[in-house]
Order: C-alpha cells, then sequence, then structure tokens
C-alpha cells in the first residue's frame, strides 16, 4: 500500500505540459481532483482488526507501535504514577487477562495505574492503557474494573486513535490539494512546503477523545472480552451507570463536566443502542464459569487513596517537610535528619552541613535584606542576591559565622506576618560549594502550604464493612471524613446513587 505522502509526490509530478492543460481545462481538473481523492481513500483502506470493517487507517502497525511509545514517554514525563506495588500488579493481571481474549492479543500491553484522583482512564495506540486512582475508587467488584480495561482494550484493538488521526490527515491533504489546485488556476505553482507538510502528518497524532460510534463500539467490544474472559457483559451496563451517575451528580452541584470519556448523553440503562450491543454480545456462547475473586478484589481496594494524595499533589518527592501550624513547606537535602520544635526546624547530616529555619513576628515594612542586617546581625553579607518565589520575596547570600568563623549560607524570607530566618552551616570545607548548593536549593523550595494540600499519613481511604440490618447512608455520613456531600459520595462510591440501600450482609465502601 502506497503511503499518502508518497503518493502525493509521484500525482503531483507531472510534467508543465499537463499542468497548463489543466489551467485551461476546468472540468478535467474538478475530475483530476476527484480521482486523486478517491485514490488516497481507496488506498489509504484496511480491515479493521476488532470488527473485520473497512477503515481508513494510514499506518502500519510497527509505526502504530513507535507512536505509542513516543506518546508514553510524554505520559511519564507530565503524569505521576501510582506505585502501591500489590494494586498495579493486580490491574496488569486484570488488564492482561482481558488483552489475551480480544482481537489482538499479539500485541504487547502495558498496564498504568495514574495518582490523579480525576475519574478517568485513557490509552495510546499500540497496546498502552492508563487508568486514574480515582477511576478505581468507584469499582465494585473485578468485574467493573475488566469492564473498564476492556474499553481502553477495545479502543486499541479498532484502531481507534489511528483512525482519528487517519482522518485528521485525509482532510488535511484534501485541504493541501485544494491549495495546490487553487495555486495552479491562478499560475502560481505550488510549494515544496505544502508537499512537506502533507508528508509530515504521519507524526501528528494525538489523543483528544473518540465520538459516539468509536466509544459505542470500544463498549461493544469489551462486553465480548468480557464474555470470552468469563464475566458478565452486563457489567459493561453496570460500570457505565455508575460513572454516569457520578457525571449528572457532578454537574448538578457544580453545573460543570468533569466526564469520563465514554459517556453518553442519555442515561446508559435507557440507551436503546448501548443496551442493543450488550444483549446482542450476551447471546454468545458463554466461557466457564466467571472466575472472578472479589474478597481479593476488596483485599487489594481496601485503603486505597480517595481524593487528593500527598504524593501526587508533590513535585519533588525526596525529603520534603511541612509545617503545619506556621503553614510552610520545603524540600531538605536528600537523607539529612529533620528535628523540630514548634517554631524551628533543623535538618543536619554528619559532617556535610546543617540548616535551622526559625519564625519571627515581621515588626513594620522592611526591606528582606535590611532585616537580614537589622535583625538577624549579619553586616559582611556576601554573594547577595534578591529571593523571589511562589510569591514571596526575602534575600540571601552568605557571610562568616562570628563564633566559628565558618562560611554559613543565610536568608530571610517573608511569608504572611512572619519573617522566616535561615542559617545553614558548612562543617565540610572541601565540598563547600557543593553543600552551599544544596542549602540554597532547600531555600529556593521554600513555599506555604497550598490550600487543599494533603499532608502524608492525613489523605482520606477506603475502608471495606459489611451492611448491618438497618445500614443508613445518612448516618455513616455524618461520621465520615468527606467534607461535602458525604452521603452523596458515599452513595456514589457504592452503587446506590441516588437512592438504595444494600442488604444486611453486603460489602460497602466506607471513607476514613
Amino acid at each position: 500500500m502506497k503511503k499518502l505522502g508518497s503518493f502525493f509526490l509521484s500525482t503531483l509530478s507531472i510534467n508543465y505540459k499537463l499542468l497548463n492543460f489543466m489551467k485551461s481545462n476546468s472540468q478535467f481538473l474538478v475530475a483530476a481532483i476527484s480521482a486523486l481523492l478517491a485514490s488516497m481513500l481507496l488506498s489509504a483502506c484496511a480491515v479493521n482488526p476488532a470488527t473485520g470493517g473497512a477503515n481508513l487507517v494510514l499506518m502500519s502497525e510497527n509505526r502504530e507501535k513507535e507512536i505509542g511509545l513516543e506518546e508514553h514517554e510524554k505520559v511519564m514525563t507530565s503524569m505521576p504514577l501510582f506505585e502501591e506495588e500489590e494494586l498495579v500488579s493486580y490491574v496488569e493481571r486484570i488488564g492482561q487477562k482481558m488483552a489475551d481474549v480480544s482481537h489482538r492479543p499479539d500485541l504487547v500491553y502495558h498496564f498504568f495505574v495514574i495518582d490523579s484522583p480525576e475519574i478517568n482512564a485513557f490509552a495510546l495506540p499500540g497496546g498502552y492503557v492508563y487508568v486514574n486512582r480515582g477511576l478505581l475508587t468507584y469499582m465494585n467488584d473485578e468485574a467493573d474494573l475488566a469492564a473498564v480495561l476492556a474499553h481502553e482494550i477495545g479502543h486499541i484493538t479498532a484502531r481507534h486513535a489511528v483512525q482519528q488521526q487517519a482522518r485528521g490527515a485525509f482532510a488535511r491533504g484534501a485541504a493541501v490539494a485544494g491549495g495546490i489546485v487553487a495555486g495552479i488556476a491562478t499560475g502560481s505553482g505550488y510549494a515544496a512546503s505544502q508537499i512537506s507538510e502533507v508528508a509530515s502528518i504521519w507524526a501528528q497524532t494525538g489523543l483528544s477523545g473518540f465520538g459516539r460510534e468509536h466509544e459505542l463500539e470500544a463498549d461493544s467490544l469489551a462486553a465480548e472480552y468480557l464474555v470470552n474472559a468469563g464475566y458478565d457483559p452486563a457489567a459493561m451496563i453496570e460500570v457505565i451507570t455508575v460513572l454516569k451517575n457520578q457525571e449528572d451528580f457532578n454537574r448538578r452541584v457544580t453545573g460543570g463536566g468533569g466526564t469520563y470519556h465514554g459517556l453518553f448523553a442519555t442515561h446508559p440503562r435507557n440507551d436503546r443502542r448501548l443496551q442493543e450491543a450488550i444483549a446482542q454480545v450476551g447471546q454468545l456462547e458463554e466461557s466457564a464459569t466467571p472466575e472472578a475473586d472479589n474478597d481479593l478484589f476488596r483485599e487489594i481496594m481496601n485503603g486505597l487513596i480517595v481524593g487528593q494524595s500527598n504524593a501526587s499533589q508533590r513535585t519533588d518527592q525526596r525529603n520534603r517537610y511541612y509545617q503545619d501550624l506556621l503553614g510552610y513547606t520545603l524540600v531538605f537535602p536528600d537523607d539529612w535528619n529533620i528535628e523540630e520544635t514548634t517554631t524551628t526546624v533543623t535538618a543536619s547530616a554528619p559532617n556535610a552541613g546543617n540548616i535551622r529555619i526559625e519564625a519571627q513576628r515581621l515588626q513594620g515594612n522592611i526591606e528582606p535584606r535590611v532585616f537580614i542586617r537589622d535583625n538577624m546581625g549579619i553586616e559582611n553579607l556576601q554573594k547577595s542576591e534578591p529571593l523571589s518565589q511562589f510569591r514571596l520575596i526575602g534575600h540571601t547570600g552568605v557571610a562568616p559565622n562570628s563564633a566559628t568563623g565558618k562560611m554559613e549560607r543565610v536568608a530571610t524570607l517573608y511569608l504572611g506576618p512572619r519573617a522566616f530566618t535561615f542559617r545553614g552551616e558548612i562543617t565540610d570545607i572541601s565540598m563547600s560549594d557543593e553543600i552551599d548548593e544544596m542549602l540554597l536549593a532547600s531555600i529556593r523550595s521554600f513555599r506555604a502550604i497550598q490550600q487543599g494540600e494533603v499532608v502524608a499519613g492525613s489523605e482520606m481511604k477506603i475502608k471495606y464493612v459489611q451492611a448491618s440490618e438497618f445500614f443508613d447512608f445518612s448516618v455513616v455520613a455524618q461520621q465520615s471524613k468527606i467534607a461535602n456531600f458525604p452521603e452523596e459520595t458515599l452513595r456514589l462510591l457504592n452503587g446506590y446513587y441516588p437512592t438504595g440501600s444494600p442488604e444486611e450482609g453486603d460489602w460497602i465502601k466506607l471513607v476514613e
């Protein structure tokens, strides 16, 4: 199959006499362009490996894998991974189980959990599947998780991202062809840059969500994979219903979106086409009895963080310190020991250096440089420079310690009504430059604790309990750590929104 770029080059490499003929014959011009676009379309058609139908596809499977890897590397630099080994391994195992019964089992699939509270999942070409931690909190059994992963695998097996890229490339190609024709008609010729633009379309791929048809197709494929793996295909309806309920509630409360891709404008239980697609799959010969181990599912998900996690909030995971009382945080050098009092903190490493931070009430409007001189008693400041970070102002420099004679890094930063002073001592003279750089890096990481930022150990987490005879969401919500809409949130997490109650003995997720 000829690629689109080479096709354009060969098609446009015609002699000047033919160009003049086309310029003087508009009917031939129209026919030639029509033939050009039709030939492009026919040469780009390929059989969909999942549906068997013909699709517009402009890349080989090898190129699809290359693009997947390229885009995956971008994801890894922009999104934090959730690295709880037991949960990640579990997701990988269920995902691989679904991939093995898909239409493209020979692809090498990769499954990742993104440490984000957002309710979402997505896939990249070539076998890369990602599910957010926030989406996992809404899964109520193993079949739910399998359904989500199967849906994303369905996008991969049907090559939806590749088809999307091809449609965009074809549209761009048509536009460029139109530009070439316009140039011929006006006698201006064509530019080599237009040809190079067409050729570069192969590298222009992205994932911006899929349309109604592809989402329905992914759901239908997912239901088929569920059956093949021994799950009830109705899990596809169940998990979409849970997510649709969450979307509806979020829209009612905030008036905004926050939609997991694949949700329909109508409710899934009332969506005729979705119901028909799932019902048709349900008529397939079912495999062995479902092997879902929901006891293991609850064991894995018990303790899963709900909402924002401390790890996902941090841009630097090394040795971050939080001072809740005074409302600041900073990163100390790796492996330095931390000792604190109510108003001070000291970080140190044997035979290297130390840094002490102290809070003082700020009296009057005084420049940070002057504060170092008058309040810290440091006259001869070297390497003097202002600080401006995280909307804070301050000043820093180095000076000899009057008691020891050793050089120390000093600084002050203003946060609210307080001035925070820094004194960093360098004990290893042979590494004075390196240690000073570490001290200055810590000072530059100082900032206020952000609103909603979670301190390690204080995250909200799932706890599984069995419902009592008189279980009532409204009563349980009164003791929940969920700050806003606790009853509605608990109902959403458990699949009982907007009404309904579990039976005695049913497993329920609480948030503590």
